[in-house]
């Protein structure tokens, strides 16, 4: 079994009830991703939509999807009718777009919003100006609802400038949804998840410990 049971409790330890766990489960198979169900796992995050589509109808319903990938608008549709949470919006065209699958499908879908942090710009994601304007737009959306951000540090080992980072977020998502209900600020992977926490993070995306390295 691929699955690191051990590692798994040890997070889900460290996390206690400050934070979620979304398991990153992208190219491993869906043995492996029932595996960690088993154990009670239940939030699972895939890259791709097309494999999102297969492991949903071969698995139990009860796991929340989470789709974490950049996400195109012609392929929104394929996954609006399930997804529980979309981490990467990155744009008001694409947001407009789940809004309208959303209505098709009659539910109202959760996003998260992309902020650009790192400071590789191969990262996708919003700029402050630009959060600005689509919260502001996005507030006038029927089936469409902002939980949060979400955001990718620079793939670096200094860790100082990661925490930098993370910080910048935070402050972002305090100066936003401070009043909200339950908001959601998705930082921190298998690398960074420990200063994410430090830095206020409260959903953490983790693939590599729990399931070994990908091929």
């Amino acid at each position: 079994m691929a699955v690191n049971p051990e590692k798994y409790r040890e997070i889900l330890a460290e996390l206690k009830d400050r934070a979620q766990l979304v398991a990153v489960s992208k190219t491993k198979p869906a043995e492996d991703i029932q595996a960690l169900y088993a154990l009670g796992q239940r939030d699972f995050g895939e890259n791709y939509v097309q494999e999102l589509v297969d492991k949903q109808v071969q698995l139990p319903p009860e796991i929340r999807w989470h789709f974490i990938g950049h996400l195109q608008s012609n392929k929104v549709k394929y996954i609006v009718p399930f997804v529980s949470l979309i981490h990467g919006v990155d744009s008001f065209k694409l947001l407009k777009e789940i809004d309208k699958q959303a209505a098709r499908a009659g539910r109202v879908c959760d996003v998260l919003l992309q902020v650009h942090i790192a400071r590789e710009e191969t990262k996708f994601g919003l700029d402050t100006r630009e959060l600005g304007e689509v919260m502001k737009a996005g507030a006038g959306l029927k089936n469409v609802r902002i939980r949060g951000l979400m955001g990718m540090a620079s793939f670096s080992d200094d860790p100082v400038s990661v925490r930098e980072e993370f910080r910048g977020l935070k402050a972002l998502f305090d100066k936003y949804f401070a009043m909200d209900a339950a908001p959601i600020l998705s930082m921190g992977m298998s690398a960074d998840y420990r200063i994410a926490l430090e830095e206020g993070s409260n959903m953490i995306r983790v693939g590599s410990l729990l399931f070994g390295k990908r091929d």
